[in-house]
């Protein structure tokens, strides 16, 4: 579905993506980890069309889109959510969603039609579809989730989704990640997931991959990144054991 080949990013003399490339296959959920600064943040906005490629192309379902506006890229069907949800306050809850609808529709779009997308995504993930709920009226974990709707109401075939964990307790966690999985498992979306939560993160995506100033330095299933030496010295550090751990657990329940 996506197809990334040795895609740079340079602002001056600076690479903050430096020659990546990697695959994604329909229907996988795809952890991005790394330190800050290692690059996801850029990688996201490249494939999400706020910035331009300096070099490299981004193939999304065999149709090139490096260097594409964002609108483009989103009519196409790729999606993403950003770490500090900002919605318009003014503007109802299913509101916010049906203007995202509006926003992701490839060909013009009719009101009812466009509620009607809205009230989808919002079901999907367990948010008010009354048009009298406002945005006041959510917590950090559920601004997270108006952040997914809005990105599910354009219809996207592929979801970047940017740390949808941050600021929630461990509960909220676990049903955030449960969520994504969902996402993933009834409507067929592809997913990369951006997370800094490794132990959530680890137990539900189909592999990973890892970016360290800006080069991808190792990718494979969860088991292999996490007990990959340069991960675990350069990102993982003194949490490699306890996600080992869970990973190590995990792996154990599946086989039983």
């Amino acid at each position: 579905m996506l197809v990334v080949q040795d895609l740079t990013k340079k602002f001056g003399g600076f690479a903050a993506v430096d020659g990546i490339s990697f695959e994604v296959k329909q229907g996988e959920i795809v952890g991005l980890i790394g330190p800050n600064g290692s690059g996801k943040s850029t990688t996201f906005n490249l494939l999400a069309g706020l910035f331009a490629p300096t070099s490299g192309t981004v193939t999304f379902d065999g149709q090139p889109i490096g260097g594409l506006r964002p609108y483009q890229i989103c009519q196409r069907g790729l999606a993403r959510t950003f770490q500090i949800p900002r919605p318009f306050r003014k503007l109802s809850i299913l509101e916010n969603a049906a203007l995202a609808a509006y926003y992701g529709a490839s060909e013009p779009i009719t009101r009812s039609e466009a509620l009607r997308r809205a009230e989808d995504a919002l079901m999907l993930i367990d948010l008010p579809t009354s048009p009298s709920a406002m945005v006041d009226g959510l917590g950090a974990a559920g601004l997270k989730k108006l952040e997914m709707a809005r990105a599910l109401a354009t219809q996207p075939k592929l979801l970047l989704a940017d740390e949808s964990l941050g600021g929630l307790d461990e509960s909220e966690m676990e049903q955030a990640a449960q969520m994504l999985k969902r996402i993933r498992d009834e409507r067929g979306i592809t997913i990369i997931w951006v997370e800094h939560i490794m132990g959530v993160l680890m137990k539900v995506i189909d592999r990973c991959l890892v970016l360290d100033h800006g080069e991808l330095i190792a990718q494979g299933s969860p088991a292999e990144v996490a007990h990959d030496p340069r991960v675990v010295e350069v990102y993982l550090g003194t949490d490699a054991l306890s996600v080992q751990q869970q990973i190590g657990r995990d792996i154990a329940l599946e086989g039983s």
